[in-house]
């Protein structure tokens, strides 16, 4: 008989499909026990006579004995290996073992490089050069000596021209400010006016002129009558910078004038 996988209904041997519920039936053949030769199903495990393990004496037969020693152990036979040094030895053209080889062609070309002077050469050539050093200094590479040479600057002097009498009143260059008026005991003046026409307008301390980096900057003092840059008024405390051709006027109406100016 045979049981239905899916239902368990027993049907009876050689059906192919359940009659219960037609579930398709496994292919089920009667074989011998190998023990004791009863009539068996083939697919049962055991023998239900003897009780001989049916799915042991099933199986596929196993993978025949290997010799693990004789398949890992190597082959004893030797070859002939020729020697290294003569194979190379054959094999190396001819001309390296001539005087052409590469050791002497390295060697013949640092030979022919350029010599390197000795040490004691180049204490000669010094001591030559320190005797006569235009014997070795090229003629654009030597050096001028610093007294053949005399640096040359060109200075300018300041000047005041004074207008109505075309006098040239040179300011004094070593004097940082130049004080403007007519004589005095509190601070006597560099530029006295005293003896110009109309110096009456002018102030005993009418205007200072000071030097700085140069240049020259005009300021009033305070005086009674002002002072004038090019027909403008300047105020007291504040200062001009003197141009060359500037107009300066000492007091109203242009009386006593002056034209700034600079003679190298």
């Amino acid at each position: 008989m045979i049981i239905c996988p899916s239902c368990a209904h027993a049907n009876p041997d050689g059906a192919v499909n359940c009659e219960a519920c037609f579930t398709p039936l496994p292919i089920v053949k009667n074989i011998q026990c190998p023990s004791c030769g009863a009539t068996v199903l083939s697919d049962a495990k055991f023998c239900g006579h003897c009780g001989f393990n049916l799915s042991a004496a099933t199986a596929p037969n196993p993978l025949p004995d290997i010799n693990v020693e004789s398949a890992i152990a190597p082959s004893t036979e030797v070859f002939p290996i020729q020697s290294i040094s003569s194979a190379m030895s054959n094999s190396l053209p001819d001309a390296m073992t001539e005087d052409d080889s590469a050791s002497n062609l390295v060697a013949n070309s640092f030979a022919e490089g350029p010599t390197i002077p000795k040490f004691t050469d180049i204490e000669n050539l010094l001591a030559a050069e320190e005797q006569n050093p235009s014997v070795t200094t090229p003629m654009n590479e030597q050096s001028v000596p610093m007294g053949s040479v005399k640096t040359q600057l060109q200075q300018f002097a300041a000047s005041l021209l004074h207008v109505q009498t075309n006098l040239n009143i040179e300011i004094p260059a070593h004097l940082p400010v130049v004080h403007i008026g007519k004589s005095n005991t509190v601070i006597p003046p560099d530029i006295d006016v005293s003896g110009f026409p109309d110096s009456d307008i002018v102030s005993r301390i009418h205007a200072d002129i000071r030097a700085e980096a140069g240049s020259y900057y005009l300021e009033d003092t305070g005086s009674s009558n002002g002072t004038y840059v090019n027909n403008m008024p300047l105020p007291a405390g504040n200062r001009h910078k003197l141009r060359v051709g500037d107009r300066i006027s000492l007091g109203k109406g242009d009386k006593v004038s002056f034209v700034f100016q600079l003679n190298s």
